[in-house]
């Protein structure tokens, strides 16, 4: 039997920007390759543009069409997010623990604390829920990875409906890695 390993999220920055400052704008010429937009994020994925090229019966006389890159709007904020495993809760220094974590407690002591915990006490569970923000049977992890049984909430296949947080966050034209 595996051993159970406790995941702790750190969410370093996450910054709240106005609706208005993500509002749907298209840079360039609308239908050329190096056309951009940003989006509002409210619709992901955000909802496919409709085609504005013409198909005539001559290629010549037909005019392409492609559909803008999605790209952060000016101003968006940078987003880094840590997730440790096999750390507790009152691991860093941060917490009261014993390992040292300065830029934490820097952060921290400026006001930026979360300190509410969920753990499902097995690894890839957690770590589903973790990157979906969701219960880990709603994400398809109601087992760790090696037991998945085929059914729902149990097969280990994060939907599509089920976005994780790199996948949001991708889509609104961040850079992820």
């Amino acid at each position: 039997m595996k051993r159970s390993k406790i995941v702790t999220l750190v969410v370093l920055a996450v910054a709240v920007v106005a609706t208005s400052a993500w509002a749907q704008k298209v840079n360039g010429v609308p239908g050329s390759p190096d056309a951009t937009m940003s989006i509002d994020g409210r619709q992901l994925p955000p909802p496919d543009m409709k085609w504005g090229g013409v198909i005539k019966d001559d290629a010549l006389q037909s005019k392409p069409w492609w559909t803008p890159r999605i790209v952060l709007p000016a101003g968006a904020p940078n987003v880094l997010l840590i997730i440790t495993d096999d750390a507790g809760f009152g691991v860093p220094s941060t917490f009261g623990g014993v390992i040292p974590t300065p830029t934490m407690d820097r952060i921290a002591n400026a006001g930026l604390r979360y300190n509410r915990m969920f753990s499902t006490a097995l690894c890839s569970p957690m770590r589903a829920a973790l990157i979906t923000g969701r219960n880990h049977h709603s994400a398809g992890f109601g087992v760790i990875s090696e037991q998945s049984t085929g059914f729902p909430g149990y097969n280990s296949v994060i939907d599509k409906d089920k976005a994780t947080i790199g996948r949001i966050l991708l889509e609104n034209g961040y850079a992820t890695s």
